[in-house]
């Protein structure tokens, strides 16, 4: 192990939680590597527009990732992009990130991997994405100007995404399983004030089908268990996010849907192993939660790592 793959803490993920991570710890003047699978900025970057960050004007996400990486950078944080999944081990107080034939040790570690959007895991749904079916707006929403769409779901991501397609597309009718919205009452105001949006409620997408690109949807009514084919030329599914913690697996505790565990300082079960961000165990998902927890987290992490200085220079 070389001297330079030593760090006092390192952050695995760069969101909006590890980013964050990255600015408190460097700017406590810890030598800090933030590793990231993906791109910087993760789920964010995706976001067509941020509008309640409070004290930020209405920015797009990709800026807001990018004002975030540049403050973690600016204090000292060292951001590596990296293509394998991480292997984390303990040994002793100090935490072993393996990425293909490099290891890096640090006294904390933070985890922030985030989450992917859910799939519905319906019948033609992999056939078809890339091809009609997307989990991005601000990444596909142009390549439907013009055309007849659905969103699937009915959180605060599907209502603030079906407007943001109404930019580009004709008409958008959002599909939703209950009779009942999860989103806040802002949001589907804003919809149901839309004149191109439509509502199928009650209903289920259960098959996809096309030929070479999707053409319709198999609907189920749930109140009549009627079935009917709906036709559609795009598919925008947004239906939540499966954390990243398959690699954790056996290193911490997870919940039963695979959220990280966390007490009020956002440790895990492994002392000196703290997360935050969408992957942890918690109700609500937001940027600011995100941020929120990660400032604890770092915060909690860097009186860690001080602590165990203390302790090695009155043991030494």
């Amino acid at each position: 192990m070389t001297q330079s793959n030593h760090y006092d803490a390192i952050v695995i993920g760069a969101g909006p939680a590890g980013l964050t991570a990255g600015i408190y710890l460097s700017r406590a003047k810890l030598n800090t590597l933030i590793l990231n699978h993906g791109t910087v900025g993760g789920q964010l970057v995706l976001t067509h527009e941020i509008a309640n960050y409070p004290g930020v004007e209405p920015t797009s996400g990709y800026k807001l990732a990018s004002t975030m990486k540049k403050q973690a950078q600016s204090f000292g944080a060292v951001i590596k992009t990296i293509s394998q999944i991480p292997q984390i081990s303990v040994d002793g107080s100090l935490k072993v990130v393996k990425v293909g034939d490099t290891s890096y040790t640090a006294s904390a570690l933070i985890l922030t991997p985030g989450g992917t959007p859910r799939m519905l895991g319906v019948k033609g749904e992999l056939d078809f994405k890339g091809q009609g079916i997307s989990y991005c707006a601000t990444c596909d929403g142009e390549f439907f100007t013009g055309k007849e769409i659905i969103v699937v779901g009915g959180g605060n991501s599907a209502l603030e995404e079906a407007v943001s397609l109404s930019k580009y597309a004709s008409k958008v009718t959002i599909v939703h399983q209950f009779d009942h919205f999860q989103a806040f009452p802002a949001y589907v105001e804003e919809a149901k004030a839309n004149p191109k949006i439509n509502f199928i409620m009650e209903t289920l997408v259960e098959e996809f089908v096309g030929d070479g690109k999707l053409e319709r949807v198999l609907l189920h009514d749930k109140k009549t268990g009627e079935r009917k084919w709906f036709n559609t030329e795009g598919a925008f599914i947004f239906i939540g996010y499966q954390p990243n913690t398959e690699f954790l697996k056996g290193l911490i505790d997870l919940n039963e849907r695979d959220e990280i565990v966390v007490d009020a300082d956002m440790q895990t079960s492994v002392a000196g192993i703290f997360a935050a961000g969408d992957s942890i165990a918690k109700r609500y998902r937001q940027v600011t939660t995100a941020v929120g927890e990660a400032t604890i987290a770092a915060l909690a992490a860097a009186n860690h790592v001080f602590e165990l200085k203390r302790t090695e220079k009155v043991t030494a």
